[in-house]
């Protein structure tokens, strides 16, 4: 439960980080009414009414390449040198 609450906390601060930078644009193009109730003592209905619109304008993100020189340094391993085959041992007990 926990992991699903920081989900959507870490949603909506994307959302209005996204909004506050200006790389989304929402614009209302129609209000929201309300739809016409009618009760009867044996039924109810509704009629009419009708949802908001919205524009929404996002900003594009290029993604592109380019060939270009890097210089990689060399690394040498060298072998340590006299015998080898003895097996280092702490002796300081």
């Amino acid at each position: 439960m926990r992991a699903l609450l920081a989900l959507l906390i870490i949603a909506v601060l994307l959302a209005a980080g996204a909004i506050a930078s200006g790389f989304v644009n929402i614009r209302a193009i129609r209000g929201a009414t309300p739809p016409t109730i009618t009760a009867t003592p044996k039924s109810v209905s509704a009629k009419g009414g009708q949802a908001p619109a919205f524009e929404v304008e996002t900003g594009s993100v290029k993604v592109g390449s380019k060939e270009t020189t890097v210089r990689v340094p060399t690394v040498q391993v060298q072998k340590p040198g006299g015998n080898s085959s003895a097996a280092a041992t702490n002796n300081s007990m």
